[in-house]
Parts: C-alpha cells; sequence; structure tokens
C-alpha cells in the first residue's frame, strides 16, 4: 500500500476507527529540539477545557475518562514520534473537539525537520489522515490538527496553527492555568563514583542477596500518582551527557511516591536464545529485562529490589522502595515500574536502578529505551539510553543520592559487561562499591 498523501492545510477527512493512534513524528539529529505531543479536550460550544484535567500531556498522561492517553517516545533510525492513544467511543457528549498539539523544547520548529502529524487506526495499524508541516520558523508550538464530531461522526482537520508562546501559550488560549515556574536553580555538582570493590569468580547464575535481608512478598502495587489539583505544571527535567544531575527538591519532589518507569522497543527483529525455554525466540515477543535497585539506607543495611527471589521490596517500610510487576512488552503505560516513597527519602543514602537482560537476547544491541522518573507532585525526570555497542546483559540507569537530605538523581547510562563467570548483579555491586554476599536466585 502506497504512502498517502499530505493533506492541505483546512482539510479533513472522516475517521471511520472506533479508536484511533496519534503519531507526531520529526527527523531528530545534531541541533534539533526536543518535541512534545499534547492533546486539549475541548467543550462544545465555549471551544475552550471544562478545567485543567482535559489537558493531556507529559506531566499529566491519562485523562481521567480514560479517552485520551499520552503513550510516549520512541525513536529509531534518525526519526522520534511521540505518540497519543484517543478510545473515540469513551469520549465524553459534553467534549466536541480533540486538539493536538505540539511544542518544541529548546528551539523552534524552523528547526526540526519532517515535522507531520498522522492518525492511525489502533486496531488496523492502518493510516488514516496524514499532514505535514512544511512552513514553520519561529513558532514554538503548534496545533498540527484536531479530531472533531460532525453528524454524530468523527472527522480530522488538519490546522497548522502556530504559536511563539510556546506551550504555555497555547494551553492558556484554550482555558488552561498555568503554574508559573520559579528561578532555574544551578545544576548540583555530580556524586563522586564510588571505588569498585574487589572482582572475583562465581557461577553465572542469577543471583538474589544472600540472607533474608529485604525479601518480602510483593506488596499491592503503589497507587499512581494523582491528578493534580492546582494550575498544571508544564516543566520538565531531560538528563543528557552535558546535565546529567538533577535535584528532585529544586524540581518539587519532596513528598509522595516516585514512579521510576522503563519502556523499550526493538529496533530491528533477531533471533536469541531463551534461557527458560532452551529454544530460539523471537526477541520482539520473549524479550524480558527486569528493572532492579541496589539500595543503601543510611542505618547501613543493603539490599536488592528485583523479581529474582521474590524481593520486591516495601514502599511503607525498609526500603521504601518497592517493584511494581513484571513486563515483557515494553509498553510506555505498563513497562517495568519501581516505586520510591519519597516520604522516607531521609532514610535512603544511595539507590542504583538497573536493568537485567533475563532472557531473549545476549545483549541490549539494537533496543531503544527511555527511562523516566515522575515525582508525584514534581517535574518528571527522563532520559534516553544510548546505543549499545558493547556485550552488555546489564545497564546501570540511574544513581540517586541523598545530598544533604536532598535527593539528586543522576543520569548513568552505563553498559557494564560481567566477567566470565560473574552475573549481572554482582557485576553492578563490583562497580559501585556496594559489597554485598549473593546467591543464585530464580522468579
Amino acid at each position: 500500500m502506497g504512502a498517502r498523501m499530505s493533506m492541505l492545510k483546512g482539510a479533513n477527512v472522516p475517521v471511520p476507527a472506533p479508536s484511533v493512534r496519534v503519531e507526531l513524528g520529526w527527523s531528530s539529529g545534531n541541533g534539533v529540539p526536543d518535541v512534545d505531543a499534547s492533546a486539549l479536550l475541548l467543550a462544545a460550544g465555549s471551544g475552550r477545557v471544562r478545567s485543567d484535567a482535559d489537558f493531556v500531556f507529559y506531566n499529566q498522561p491519562a485523562h481521567a475518562s480514560g479517552a485520551v492517553r499520552h503513550e510516549g517516545k520512541q525513536a529509531a533510525g534518525g526519526a522520534t514520534t511521540d505518540r497519543i492513544a484517543v478510545d473515540l467511543g469513551r469520549v465524553e457528549p459534553a467534549v466536541e473537539r480533540i486538539v493536538l498539539a505540539a511544542s518544541a523544547d529548546g528551539g523552534s520548529f524552523g528547526q526540526v525537520p519532517g515535522l507531520y502529524v498522522r492518525v492511525l487506526d489502533a486496531a488496523a495499524g492502518t493510516e488514516i489522515a496524514r499532514y505535514e508541516s512544511r512552513d514553520a520558523t519561529v513558532e514554538t508550538a503548534f496545533v498540527l490538527g484536531e479530531l472533531y464530531r460532525r453528524d454524530g461522526a468523527w472527522k480530522f482537520r488538519a490546522v497548522g496553527q502556530g504559536y511563539d508562546s510556546g506551550l504555555e501559550g497555547l494551553a492558556t488560549d484554550f482555558g488552561i492555568t498555568v503554574d508559573e515556574p520559579g528561578p532555574a536553580a544551578p545544576p548540583p555538582a555530580p556524586p563522586a563514583p564510588a571505588m569498585p570493590g574487589p572482582s572475583t569468580p562465581g557461577p553465572a547464575t542469577p543471583l538474589a542477596p544472600a540472607g533474608p535481608a529485604h525479601t518480602s512478598a510483593p506488596a499491592a502495587p503503589a497507587p499512581a500518582p494523582a491528578p493534580p489539583t492546582g494550575p498544571v505544571r508544564l516543566t520538565k527535567v531531560t538528563l543528557t551527557k552535558e546535565a546529567p544531575a538533577v535535584s528532585l527538591a529544586k524540581q518539587g519532589g519532596t513528598s509522595g511516591v516516585m514512579r521510576v518507569n522503563l519502556n523499550w522497543e526493538v529496533r530491528k527483529q533477531f533471533r536469541g536464545w531463551g534461557a527458560k525455554l532452551g529454544r530460539a525466540v523471537a526477541m520482539h515477543s520473549d524479550l524480558d529485562l527486569d528493572l532492579c535497585a541496589l539500595f543503601e539506607l543510611t542505618d547501613g543495611r543493603k539490599g536488592v529490589v528485583q523479581a529474582l527471589g521474590n524481593a520486591f521490596g516495601a514502599l511503607h517500610q525498609p526500603p521504601y522502595i518497592h517493584l511494581d510487576g513484571d513486563d515483557r512488552t515494553g509498553a510506555v503505560a505498563a513497562g517495568e515500574n519501581l516505586t520510591v516513597n519519597l516520604d522516607h527519602r531521609d532514610k535512603l543514602r544511595r539507590v542504583v536502578i538497573f536493568v537485567t537482560i533475563y532472557e531473549g537476547a545476549r545483549s541490549f544491541a539494537d533496543l531503544h529505551a527511555t527511562v523516566t522518573l515522575q515525582p508525584q507532585h514534581g517535574a518528571p525526570v527522563e532520559f534516553s539510553l544510548d546505543e549499545c555497542t558493547v556485550p552488555s546483559t546489564v545497564c546501570a540507569l540511574a544513581l540517586i543520592t541523598n545530598q544533604g537530605g536532598d535527593l539528586v538523581v543522576q543520569r548513568e547510562a552505563r553498559y557494564l559487561v560481567p566477567e566470565r563467570g560473574v552475573s549481572p548483579q554482582r557485576t553492578v555491586d563490583y562497580a559501585y562499591g556496594w559489597g554485598m554476599n549473593w546467591t543464585p536466585g530464580r522468579k
């Protein structure tokens, strides 16, 4: 099936699918600003939101009705997409239009090549509509299109209206109350690296911590962060090699829970060995990544939170970190999740969040992954992993350290190569000087 022609500005097409995925895409590269997709649910008559809850974007990823969800970004082959899912059957009758917008972070859309929006049938994956923006200059936000009701059916219209006032100006125009950001704080100094401990050979079996410490049974999953009741916060933090660290306190993340999410996609399909099944399996279906955390408490206790050995942790008692589940899809809506109780941040001395390949691949090559730390009351912190060019089965994602009562998050994105006979978990232990004893474990 050939590529659909780009719609002209102002043109509209019927949307016959009951559920759609809206994909915002562009060509990424050096000097290209980051771009974020958002959606605004507008009431009939007023053309404005009914409340701040009608704004779906990276800081408020799901509408209360369940009709609209921000699914997040994927990058592959020099192109990036940001996606929003819309279940048209669940859109409340009072909502007449869903505005589909984009905002540029760190530049203007004149610096963003290949910008487009397209609407896909969520079930079939076929393209229903496509609009390409070709005339952007100084705009920092765009309404690219909209889904709207007409005579009981849904349509898509290509809009192409730009704003030079960013996401804040666009959101305010549609009735959103935006929280005024405070003055920018200087980035914290990165913590000193820990001295690695001695390396000794051991069995290659997946390992769990020795002894009974912190291997409690799974507790009930932590509640999802509640939608904001005050003005909408538009701030977010993207960690890079050049700016790898951020203070949670300076971003408002001082209480409640913090959800740590890992999601991934396979850049191309290849075949690996399934450790459990003992046969060749397709990586895209049987890849099993495990999100884990080494912790050290201020009273000196150390341990690990992971699925192996049922060491799921606990949220309201030490170690104040809980593994929510074991996901194999990498989907943004699910993925692997850890929850940290920030109300007990003073009990945490340091935490290394890492990911291991349990089965389905021999290394992280051809895998694209994104890490998001979402405090309940603060700006989200996100970063992508670099391309893996070494035979690594374990990657240190982030180091969280207690600096004077404030938790500082540092992007690690550090692929580690275990020595012969040394497990991935023990490899992280050596790299960060934890000094724990390990025994074989299963999940």
